[in-house]
């Protein structure tokens, strides 16, 4: 019975470590890691609760690491994960290996010739890729982005249904001013050449934490359709990136909309309504609290 007991503690403690990983906010899994480990102290314990956290944190955060010779970045998502710790980057034609704990890329390799799409899905993923990157050099100086072809990439000319998927990540930590976010975009774009029209759906993530003398944290998440006709390559290309422009602006605006009506909202159904001095807190007028400019400002998004 004490040894059930203690097998018990065991899987419960790799449970909760698990946990408390998986909900760290934004770029600080780290720090959380940090504290756990000592919390625990317990090794096996806590590098069994690390395996399994930290792929799962890495690709639904959509984490970028640098490649090992410095030429740029890779995303690390389920979409483009050819192996537990192989991900593929189809802009270079080379596939990452990437250690999940540490959150580096150890390495890189050529792809092989299955893993990548046909030459015709590559028209589409490429003349895409180049509209996402242009959008995403105007939205958001320090994102990074990507287009991977998650269904149909054998497909060899027209006649057949296929499916691309664009990536967005955009980071922000500052620990040092005690404030960190994300922004996360993830867009399903399907061509369905049989009815000649491209479906598009889109799944937006916002996420900020501050931790001066408290801890507050958003996450705002959003989704959203839409459609256009299939077109070349190129008037494709600059359709999807049209809509995704749309959309992402639009819900920055719903956003700021939001969060400008705090004190007549959420504000208003606290227990205590006011503060102590009954005067209502000037937020319209401090920058200071204003968290979508915040948000704008430490993710470098410009309206």
């Amino acid at each position: 019975m004490a040894e059930e007991d203690c097998e018990l503690n065991e899987k419960r403690k790799r449970e909760i470590a698990k946990w408390f990983l998986l909900n760290s906010p934004a770029g600080e899994i780290q720090y959380i890691a940090k504290d756990l480990r000592s919390v625990l102290n317990d090794e096996k314990a806590y590098n069994e609760a690390a395996l399994e956290a930290f792929p799962l944190y890495n690709k639904s955060h959509f984490i970028c690491l640098e490649l090992p010779d410095r030429s740029g970045e890779v995303l690390v998502t389920s979409y483009n994960e050819l192996d537990e710790n192989e991900f593929l980057d189809p802009r270079t034609a080379q596939v990452a290996i990437v250690d999940h704990v540490k959150q580096v890329c150890t390495e890189m390799r050529p792809t092989a010739d299955e893993e990548l799409s046909s030459p015709y899905i590559e028209e589409f993923r490429c003349a895409l890729d180049a509209e996402i990157l242009k959008y995403v050099a105007e939205a958001y100086p320090k994102g990074i982005c990507s287009v991977y072809c998650v269904k149909g990439k054998d497909v060899e000319g027209p006649g057949s249904n296929f499916e691309l998927v664009v990536v967005i990540s955009a980071v922000r930590n500052s620990p040092q001013n005690f404030c960190n976010g994300s922004w996360r975009s993830l867009w399903n774009i399907e061509f369905k050449e049989d009815v000649q029209m491209l479906e598009v759906r889109g799944e937006l993530q916002v996420g900020a934490h501050y931790f001066e003398e408290g801890n507050v944290q958003l996450d705002a998440k959003h989704e959203c359709k839409d459609a256009t006709i299939f077109q070349a390559p190129d008037d494709c290309a600059i359709s999807i990136a049209n809509i995704i422009r749309h959309h992402e602006a639009q819900y920055l605006e719903s956003l700021e909309a939001s969060y400008s009506n705090l004190p007549d909202t959420t504000f208003k159904d606290l227990r205590r309504k006011l503060p102590v001095t009954r005067t209502l807190f000037p937020w319209h007028n401090t920058l200071q609290f204003n968290l979508t400019r915040d948000i704008q400002k430490e993710l470098g998004i410009d309206k």
